[in-house]
């Protein structure tokens, strides 16, 4: 269970994230990026982000690109956040396929 300061924490995160990633995918036209949940560790230095990639078939390069300049995007959430937090955490990507899984459900309900 989560304490009110990793939520709001979390939430803050999320927000300048998908900032930082609407501002980035303009230039790729079709494609968009959310920010899904982030789930920050108790001491606050370790943060998963899960993203939702449209489009899906291409999400699991979208997510290793960003894993792969993951560095660049802490220092742009450094930059936004530091008046907020002391410690900026070390951010990994995770691709969340959760509405790909409800709408494979949905098709498995309707046969």
């Amino acid at each position: 269970m989560e304490t009110t300061r990793q939520n709001k924490i979390a939430r803050l995160i999320q927000k300048e994230l998908s900032d930082i990633f609407l501002l980035q995918t303009k230039a790729m036209h079709g494609v968009l990026v959310s920010v899904s949940v982030v789930r920050i560790s108790p001491d606050m230095s370790y943060a998963r982000v899960y993203l939702s990639v449209f489009p899906s078939e291409r999400s699991e390069e979208i997510v290793k690109n960003i894993n792969d300049n993951m560095k660049s995007i802490r220092f742009e959430l450094g930059n936004r956040v530091r008046h907020q937090l002391r410690i900026i955490p070390e951010l990994k990507f995770f691709v969340d396929d959760s509405l790909d899984y409800a709408a494979h459900i949905d098709e498995l309900l309707k046969k």
